[in-house]
This record gives structure tokens, sequence and C-alpha cells, in this order.
């Protein structure tokens, strides 16, 4: 197999592109089979005619995305599926020319840069349509928008025609998160505020991880009275905070903490993991035979779960949870920072619904600053950064949080502010959506712009969620957005250059000299 080229995510070897194997563990075939995937895509959209020719081939079209995404689909038989429904597809449309896989990532620097924000967009934005669709919601604008955007991939377009669809995607995939946060509080309920414990209690148990909440709901319902306890991992944790999962009794806790550390975490654990979506990681030996994947995620040699008629039926894992019996005695773990809980479900109706005292304390200058800290946890040094930031932000600030970068803080006790805690977290990085509505609502009460506002943004990225996430924010025009802990490898200097001018995008560099520089706004 010829090498590979790969720097979709913030890990990528020597901070370029993956050549030799990925960073992820991912193997040349199935780069390429990604490649293939994206690119059939590509020819399937020109067929539609750039829009959406039905249901069934968005759904193929957001799962086939979703697939391809970072440590989420490594079997290169699931892939080849994929492909092989893409291309019935596309026929039924009267077929069209795919796009050359080796152009996706190779060409004039600057070309190959603001094409690959846009497929590596698409596919952050395929996973939260994805996630809204099983839930039975759906926007055809978003869904015409993959067909539009995916074609746009296979043209030529100056600069500027670039930019202008970056941004126009940045919107779309803000009505994508609204979707998907009005699929999970109308199936859910609205998130409350709740402290979960990192206790974990001796006898059987599953976690779960991922972002996906029906497949939990499903595990949930599956596993009632059969004396099996869930616990959450690394995306999951937020499930804690949604009324229609808390009133599961056997709904115990949090295990573990980010993503990266699973391959530790998991080595010997006395329970079966379910994967619902990313991230995977290479399993080890020691617990390779206790992991399941669902819905999109793959691993050669790892048990699939699959879905019937809207059902998935979880007995394989049940029984492997009572085969392995979990641990005779309990076990206190504790965060990253000796913390034994955590909170969560800080999101935009808790956070609205206490407005009055937030605007009061801003108002009254209780409350001097406010921080949104968060975004994708990742393994690379220079990550203790957040950490550090968190923990020097003045007691008159207040600190907003989401997505599983939230672990490299989230167990501290930094106290309370204008009867509130300091810190809040708002849920899985799709929850971006509420830090948004706030930042917006309190825009309106002062009467000013975002920009305006004693707001900073200090994000970590490590993956194509991120990516979406960060082009909706400039779409917003939010500027002086401080990203790290590295730049992406696919933004050429020239497009860096354009989003420094336009943005103000900073790189992030100290906690002390970015902590003076946000508090002189």
């Amino acid at each position: 197999m010829a090498e590979m080229f790969c720097f979709q995510c913030e890990q990528t070897a020597g901070g370029t592109g993956c050549t030799k194997v990925g960073v992820c563990s991912k193997k040349p075939e199935v780069a390429h089979k990604h490649d293939q995937l994206v690119s059939a895509l590509i020819g399937l959209a020109r067929a539609a005619g750039g829009k959406s020719p039905g249901k069934k081939t968005d759904e193929i079209v957001m799962q086939s995305l979703f697939a391809t995404l970072t440590n989420v689909d490594f079997d290169p038989v699931r892939i080849d599926e994929f492909r092989e429904q893409v291309e019935k597809e596309k026929q039924k449309l009267g077929g069209a020319e795919d796009f050359d896989p080796v152009k996706l990532f190779h060409g004039d620097t600057d070309i190959v840069s603001l094409r690959s924000i846009l497929i590596f967009g698409l596919k952050g934005m395929a996973a939260y349509a994805w996630h809204a669709r099983v839930l039975g919601k759906d926007n055809q604008e978003v869904s015409n928008w993959f067909y539009k955007g995916l074609k746009a991939v296979g043209e030529e377009h100056g600069v500027e025609e670039w930019v202008s669809l970056i941004m126009e995607f940045g919107q779309v995939n803000l009505k994508c998160m609204a979707l998907l946060d009005e699929a999970n509080t109308s199936t859910f309920g609205h998130p409350v505020p709740t402290t979960v414990s990192l206790k974990v209690a001796k006898g059987p148990f599953i976690v779960v991880t991922g972002h996906d909440l029906l497949d939990l709901k499903q595990l949930l319902e599956q596993t009632k009275g059969k004396g099996i306890n869930i616990y959450t991992h690394g995306e999951m944790l937020p499930a804690h905070a949604y009324p229609e999962l808390k009133k599961y009794s056997h709904l115990k806790g949090n295990y573990g903490t980010a993503w990266q550390n699973q391959q530790k975490e998991f080595s010997n654990l006395p329970a079966p993991v379910l994967f619902t979506t990313n991230c995977i990681m290479m399993p080890r030996d020691s617990y390779i035979n206790n992991i399941f994947t669902t819905s999109v995620v793959g691993y050669p040699g790892v048990k699939h779960i699959p879905e019937k008629n809207g059902r998935k039926d979880f007995s394989p894992l049940i029984k492997k949870a009572l085969e392995l019996g979990g641990w005779s005695e309990d076990k206190q773990f504790t965060g990253v920072n000796g913390g034994t809980e955590v909170t969560t479900g800080f999101a935009r109706n808790t956070v609205m619904g206490v407005a009055d005292k937030v605007i009061s304390a801003v108002k009254s200058g209780a409350i001097k600053h406010i921080f949104l800290v968060g975004g994708c946890d990742g393994a690379k040094p220079g990550r203790s950064y957040y950490t550090d930031f968190v923990k020097q932000t003045p007691p008159d600030t207040l600190i907003l949080t989401l997505a599983c970068g939230k672990y490299r803080f989230n167990d501290l006790n930094i106290g309370q502010i204008g009867g509130l805690p300091r810190l809040l977290d708002m849920g899985q990085c799709n929850d971006a959506y509420s830090a948004i509505q706030v930042a917006v609502a309190l825009a309106g009460v002062f009467e000013c712009g975002v920009n305006e506002l004693p707001l900073t943004l200090v994000l970590s990225w490590y993956e194509q969620k991120a990516v979406c996430i960060l082009l909706t924010l400039l779409s917003l025009g939010i500027r002086n957005i401080y990203l790290g802990p590295t730049l992406p490898a696919f933004i050429s200097p020239n497009v860096l250059k354009v989003l420094v001018e336009k943005f103000n995008i900073k790189p992030v560099s100290t906690p002390e000299a970015d902590m003076k520089a946000a508090l002189k706004k």
C-alpha cells in the first residue's frame, strides 16, 4: 500500500501530516479508503445536482462522512460497505464522476487549505446531523448543504469564493447545532445542574463512551433490574444532567476522564465498554475482548452492535458485564487534579434561568470577566495550558466549559461567584450552541456586540467537530479567539493571514501572557 497523507487532526505527525501510519493508528489502507469514500461522496453530490435527493440518501451521506472522522472507523470492510451504498445511490441518480482522491489534499497549498477546511467542517457537521436524525429531527437546509458543500469541494474557486462558502457553511452548522439541541432537549428534557460521582460501586457494570444519548437510553432500558450499573466516560458525562436519563437509578456515575486516556483506564477493566461514536483508540490486548462498537464506529476484531428497525440489542454487552462481574468492592477514582466528583448540566436553559444573577453580577463588578475554556482534549504535550489557565483565573471571573477538554480541570474546586459555581459545564462539544446563545443574550442585554462583552474564548481543538464549531463562531463575526495547543496543519500561512486579519485568531502562548491580555479587554 502506498504512503498515506492525513493532516485532519491536531496531533498529526510533525505538525504537518501523517505519511507512514496515522498517529491515531490509522493504517494507510484505511486512510486511502477514507479518501476514496469522500471522493465518491463528491460524485454523489454531483449526481444529485448539489441538493438532497431524499432522506435515505441523506442518511448514507451523513453516516459516510461521519465514518471518516478521526478515531471513528478503522475497519476497512465497514468503510467499503459505506462506499458501496454511496455508489448505489449515485447510480440511481444517473451517475457522475467521482473526485480524484489524490487531489483532495495535494496541489496548490492555499487551495488545498481552503478545500480541507470545508471538507473537515462537513465531516464535523455530519456527526451532529446524524445524532439529530436518530432522534427524529432533520433540517432540509442542513441536508441540502451537504450536497452543496461536497459539490463545491470538487470545483475550482478563488480564495474569496472559498472564504464565502466556508462562512456560509458556518451559519448552516449553527442551524445544525440548534437542531441537535432541539432533538436532545425535546427527547430527554433540558439539562439541570448535577453533581456526578467518580466512584464505581462493586458488582457488574458497563462503561459507555462517545456522544449518542439514544444509545445510552436504550442500554439503560435493557439493563433495568439486572443488577448492572452504568457509568459514563468522556463526552457522555453530560448525560447525567438530562431528566429522562437521570431517572434511571442505575446510571451511577462517571468512570475515567477524556478519550486519550482510555488505553490506561480500560486496561484490565472488569467491565465491557460501549463506543457509541468517536473517539476509539487502538484497543490493547488486555481489554479488546471487552470492547463493543455501534453506529458508525468500527475497529477490526471488535464486536459490533447493529441496529434493526430502530432498536439495538445490547444483550451481548449485558452478558459480558455479568460474566466479568465488576470489582468485588467499591472503587474511588479521581479526576486529573484529584477531585472525587464533577458537576455538569449548566446548559443554556439553566444559565439563562439565572441570567438576572449573572447580569447583576456583571453590572455590579462582582463578575469582571467570563471565559469560555473548552473544546477537544488530546494526548500531545501542551494541553496542561488549559489546566493552568483555569487555575489562574481571578476569583471575580466566571468560566464556561464544554466538550472533553474540560477533564483537564473539571474536578477543581474554584469556588462560587454570585451564587453560582465559578466553573459551569455546559455539556458536549455540540453544546457550543448553548454558549453561543448565552453570549448573544448577554450582548442583547448590554446592548453591544458579542465582541464588546467581557468575554474571552480559549479553545482547544483536536478533530473535525471542533473545526465546524470554529467556523460557526467565525461566521458569527466572533473575534480574538485563542486557539491551541497548536494551529491546524491544514491552514496554510496565507489562509492563516486572512483569518488573523479578519478575525484576529490568536495561537495560545502562555497562560500568564494570555490571561493578562484577555483581562485588558
